[in-house]
């Protein structure tokens, strides 16, 4: 398994707090059958903006440790950068950057308000022979309400990572319902742990990974976990499943559209 989305570097946003929060988190990683992480620190310009060549510093540095305590797993960098008008630039500047320097943008929007140049962004980077992923799609609140607008991204070329924590409810029940939903509906393209503190969503991956295949079957769960990731790391092209318009129930708009 390749976990797509992690803030595992130390001191670098609000993940990590220290070199040693970091060889915990991967340990943890590789105990429940992680063989590489990919290092998605937050890039939001004027907060988080650590360039890319302080961010391969800590990579190397990382990896000459984990060598010589004989801890095998694979690192890969990437960022999770908040959707910017400037992203081609922050890309071209070396300031963020794709998932291990392929064509694959991990990219993440704000929680509860979905952003006016959306599409303008996304068609932006598809100009630019990028594939966009959105990074946790089940957790915005506009999401939630018109879970319609993943289906309409996904034509245009956008790619979907879930979070694994969403369907045990890490996130609350809306996001339960909706990650569910995207699951049954063709509309998950990867997995991700977004981890950011040790002792939290790491030792709960099995039973995760035991409620998803329950969903969606051992092949789609090993595709999401460990092909998809894999394809995205050697830069080639993912074939994606058709994706199925999500059908509400009236009491899941209700409790959605209602509910605190």
């Amino acid at each position: 398994m390749i976990d797509l989305h992690s803030h595992i570097l130390p001191n670098i946003d609000d993940g990590s707090r220290s070199i040693e929060e970091t060889f915990n988190l991967i340990k943890e990683a590789k105990e429940v059958g992680f063989e590489g992480v990919v290092l998605t620190s937050h890039y939001m310009e004027n907060y988080y903006e650590t360039d890319m060549p302080e961010r391969e510093v800590w990579v190397k540095a990382i990896k000459e440790n984990l060598k010589a305590k004989n801890i095998d797993i694979d690192l890969y960098l990437g960022n999770e950068i908040y959707l910017s008008e400037n992203i081609i630039e922050l890309l071209e500047k070396r300031k963020a950057t794709t998932l291990n320097n392929t064509s694959y943008v991990l990219f993440e929007l704000p929680l509860n308000i979905e952003p006016m140049n959306l599409y303008d962004i996304v068609y932006e980077m598809m100009q630019y022979k990028l594939v966009p992923i959105l990074a946790h799609p089940e957790r915005y609140s506009f999401v939630q309400k018109e879970p319609e607008l993943v289906y309409d991204l996904i034509q245009k070329g956008v790619l979907m990572q879930a979070n694994y924590g969403s369907i045990i409810g890490q996130y609350g029940e809306k996001a339960k319902i909706i990650v569910k939903k995207l699951f049954e509906s063709n509309m998950i393209h990867f997995l991700g742990s977004d981890v950011h503190r040790q002792d939290t969503i790491y030792p709960k991956i099995p039973k995760i990974l035991d409620e998803i295949s329950e969903i969606i079957g051992e092949e789609k769960l090993n595709e999401l976990t460990t092909k998809n990731p894999k394809l995205v790391l050697n830069n080639k092209r993912i074939d994606i499943d058709e994706p199925i318009p999500i059908e509400l129930s009236l009491k899941e708009k209700f409790f959605i559209h209602f509910k605190k």
